[in-house]
């Protein structure tokens, strides 16, 4: 399958310096040799002083300088340069690596009375483009599924019918770390970067923290009851909520070359399922509104444990495993489905991944692995027919069966990023092979359907009321009368057929019957080269070409 495009973006902005014949390209790091994008860099010398953004990779660049003597200055989001470096610039194009280090001590805020809008030509920073860092963060939920949907919200709308995808640490389809693991969130940067196989509106990236270079830790508690809720008015009792969770972090360093963190995470949540039915007294038959409140049990362990370390000084290789384990008993009850409908579910996630970073002076090679392992098991507490009385209750067992799956997958990235001149130049390969086996065995055990209709009339003897011309008077019943002529036709014996009759028995019964296991696999690649062109001062060129190639398609183009 081909999935390329060629793309063209352009911005122009007002032009303030003329052509110079001197430039100044490089790379900005952090202490554990990472890069650190989104860095600002300031530089300054003959003709007063510029401000650059480095890009994604960290990469950044001056051009049209007037030769001199400069200082050049870089910082981020908690770190810090430290003392200006000298540089003296002649013409042609200077290479300086900046390297930052954690800021401790000096923090300072600078508010600017009717500061105009900085406006840029780098590619990531499109109008619709968030970054979170440091306190940004604090605005989002703590808990995993929380935070996605504050950030799908903070996203906007996606290209395509799948929704929006996320990137952590630049793998596809990732569980969202810990909060407190997270150093950087950017959505919807560059949406047009052949980097990526979707186009990037909805795409959300997220980059983790490496380890300190001091011992920290954190521990944080959450606590919460049911002591200030309100009843739910369709229920006769306050559903029970009992919550507990733990999120610990702790990093420090393992040696001068040598960095680790460690995220231990337990959420336990017991919540009410409130049902709210009609259904009928098993003895007389006399229906009733239903009740209850079912206490749903789900209880969470996360442990993300990472290691950095710096191989040389422009080398440094990361090391991570996530492990998540998940159990919720009684899933699927509530509203009209009775307690025998609910079901077990648990799950748990194995993920490995390895990354090396290479800065090899104007370059920056990026070399990513990922396994990870999926599997996950539904039982259901009962294996009997489903009865659904429509507008009344459902019960019976779990129209979905014991379920079983398991996914297995691999992931490589190989990507580089070169400055030349005036050209920022991107490329690389993903490689991805996925096996999923799963057994569901929806609707195996069937579902009786009541929906009543048109049926006879009965006396107080449960027999059909003739009319003048000696047929049944035919009149509207419910599901649950239906249901509940079938319950006593049932007890004196009739057949299907005379239940039938006398407006008994389902409306409908459907089931479903085969083979309820399938297994796919993929092996898929990507490929995708791009370049950032800085003609001119106040003009960017972006584009790229992409192609893609899986083996469930056979056409290749």
């Amino acid at each position: 399958m081909l999935c390329g495009f060629l793309l063209l973006a352009a911005t122009f902005t007002v032009a303030q310096n003329g052509t110079q014949a001197a430039g100044l390209r490089g790379i900005v790091t952090d202490s554990s040799g990472s890069y650190v994008p989104n860095a600002k860099v300031t530089i300054a010398g003959p003709g007063g002083s510029k401000v650059a953004d480095a890009d994604a990779m960290g990469a950044y660049r001056f051009l049209n300088l007037a030769p001199g003597d400069y200082a050049v200055q870089a910082s981020a989001p908690q770190l810090t340069q430290g003392t200006p470096a000298k540089i003296t610039l002649t013409s042609g194009i200077q290479v300086l690596n900046l390297r930052l280090s954690i800021e401790t001590v000096v923090q300072s805020v600078t508010v600017e009375d009717n500061a105009a809008p900085t406006v840029t030509t780098d590619a990531a920073n499109n109008s619709s483009a968030v970054v979170l860092t440091g306190s940004d963060l604090d605005a989002v939920a703590d808990s995993p599924e929380d935070m996605l949907a504050d950030l799908i919200a903070l996203a906007g709308p996606s290209a395509g019918p799948d929704g929006g995808s996320v990137y952590v640490d630049g793998f596809s389809n990732g569980e969202l770390p810990p909060k407190e693991s997270i150093r950087e969130v950017r959505i919807n940067s560059n949406p047009f970067s052949p980097e990526y196989d979707r186009l990037g509106f909805g795409r959300i990236e997220i980059t983790t923290k490496p380890g300190a270079d001091r011992f920290r830790g954190a521990l944080n508690y959450n606590f919460g009851d049911d002591v200030w809720n309100t009843r739910n008015p369709y229920s006769a009792t306050k559903a029970p909520l009992v919550l507990n969770e733990w999120e610990n972090t702790i990093t420090g360093p393992l040696g001068k070359r040598t960095s680790f963190a460690l995220d231990a995470n337990q959420n336990d949540v017991d919540n009410g399922a409130i049902i709210n039915a009609v259904a009928l007294n098993p003895v007389s038959l006399m229906s009733s509104p239903f009740f209850e409140n079912y206490k749903v049990v789900q209880r969470r362990t996360r442990i993300n444990p990472r290691i950095d370390r710096q191989l040389s000084a422009n080398n440094t290789f990361s090391l991570r495993y996530s492990f998540t384990h998940g159990d919720l008993e009684g899933v699927g009850i509530g509203g009209f489905n009775l307690t025998s409908r609910g079901y077990h579910t648990s799950y748990e996630q194995n993920t490995v991944q390895a990354m090396d970073t290479i800065v090899a002076g104007p370059a920056i090679f990026d070399l990513r692995f990922r396994y990870y392992r999926h599997g996950g098991t539904v039982l259901p507490f009962d294996t009997s027919p489903t009865t659904q009385v429509l507008g009344s209750f459902t019960s019976g067992g779990s129209s979905l069966g014991r379920n079983l799956d398991t996914f297995n997958g691999y992931e490589s990235h190989n990507d580089a990023s070169v400055v030349h001149g005036a050209h920022v130049f991107k490329f690389g390969v993903r490689l991805r092979d996925e096996f999923d086996k799963d057994t569901t065995p929806l609707n195996f055990n069937g579902i009786f359907t009541f929906s009543g209709g048109l049926a006879p009339e009965l006396d107080a003897n449960n027999q059909p009321v003739l009319a003048s011309t000696g047929q049944p008077v035919m009149i509207s019943i419910s599901s649950l009368e239906q249901y509940r002529r079938t319950l006593l036709f049932q007890t004196q014996g009739l057949s299907i057929a005379q239940m039938q009759a006398l407006g008994g028995g389902a409306t409908q019964f459907a089931i479903t019957a085969g083979n309820p296991t399938t297994r796919v696999s993929q092996f898929d690649i990507g490929t995708y080269v791009g370049d950032d062109w800085r003609a001119r001062p106040n003009l960017t060129l972006s584009y790229g070409l992409r192609y893609e190639i899986q083996t469930n398609i056979g056409d290749h183009f």
